[in-house]
């Protein structure tokens, strides 16, 4: 990442500088610019675990970019975002560059717009999978009954240390402050038991236009459905988003609750492979786009 001393770039003067907090609002502003759905309190959170960078022109931040450490040995970037005045001048190459500082025996995760995925490719990026945005008024939705042995409960914050074992299965890496955060800030989480033991977890979070279902952790699809049932219930007739795993198989369903796909970004991943279980928990939900 970049020093905090800024270094000119072009005869325009743009300059990188890591980002603070303090650049929060006009990150906000720049996101609402290209109509993205971040609230100022949607940042925060996000920059809570990251470290940032910004480009800057005459005291105006013209582009953002975020990277998140998740151990010694893996990463994802995200919120890299480049005004529409000063799109075309290499500012997302350079922005990326910064980004990708010191994280070369790391494993980097990211969600790859259409108009992005040229210069990710270009940066060693592999496409892995892609995520299925749907969003709308969650309409009410039937319970699933559970099959004997499992039950469906809310979470607790004594649990904590199971779900982020959970996560860090059906993600690939390990993200427990990322969990403990979103726990504590959850509107609701529910756990998924078999036998009294958590095999999945969902949570429903303030975010963007209204809410937001995610991650969701569980054992198959039937599990996975069971929990955004649950909460998408809970939610109903207010604006519910989810960005689910394009191979989970939950788009038909999910439209049949009243959210509809609206977008369609690819999963990329530099460096070695996201290792998973032979079995175990999947990730069926994402976090946010930004983060995985």
């Amino acid at each position: 990442m970049p020093s905090s001393s800024p270094s000119d770039i072009s005869q325009d003067r743009v300059v990188f500088r890591a980002m603070t907090a303090d650049d929060i609002e006009q990150a906000h502003a720049l996101s609402a610019e290209l109509r993205w759905p971040h609230r100022p309190t949607d940042w925060a959170q996000v920059f809570a675990h990251a470290e940032g960078t910004v480009a800057e022109q005459a005291g105006q931040i013209v582009g953002t970019g975020l990277r998140w450490r998740w151990g010694k040995q893996h990463a994802s970037v995200g919120l890299i975002i480049v005004s529409p005045a000063h799109q075309g001048r290499g500012i997302g190459r350079q922005l990326m560059d910064a980004l990708l500082e010191g994280l070369d025996d790391h494993t980097v995760l990211l969600q790859a717009t259409e108009a992005g995925r040229p210069l990710y490719e270009n940066l060693g990026f592999e496409v892995t999978g892609g995520v299925r945005q749907h969003q709308g008024i969650a309409t009410p939705t039937p319970l699933i009954a559970q099959p004997p042995g499992w039950r469906m409960r809310p979470a607790g914050l004594n649990e904590l240390a199971a779900l982020q074992s959970l996560d860090a299965a059906a993600r690939g890496m390990p993200r427990p402050a990322l969990i403990e955060t979103l726990l504590a800030s959850a509107e609701a989480c529910v756990v998924l038991d078999h036998e009294q033991t958590p095999r999945g977890f969902a949570m429903l979070r303030r975010f963007g236009r209204g809410h937001v279902i995610g991650p969701v952790v569980a054992p198959d699809v039937e599990g996975a459905k069971a929990l955004i049932a649950h909460l998408a219930g809970q939610n109903a007739g207010h604006f519910t988003r989810i960005d689910v795993d394009a191979t989970a198989g939950l788009g038909d369903w999910l439209a049949t609750i009243g959210l509809a796909e609206v977008d369609a970004p690819t999963t990329m991943v530099r460096g070695k492979p996201l290792a998973y279980p032979d079995s175990g928990p999947a990730l069926f939900a994402i976090t946010t786009q930004a983060i995985g």
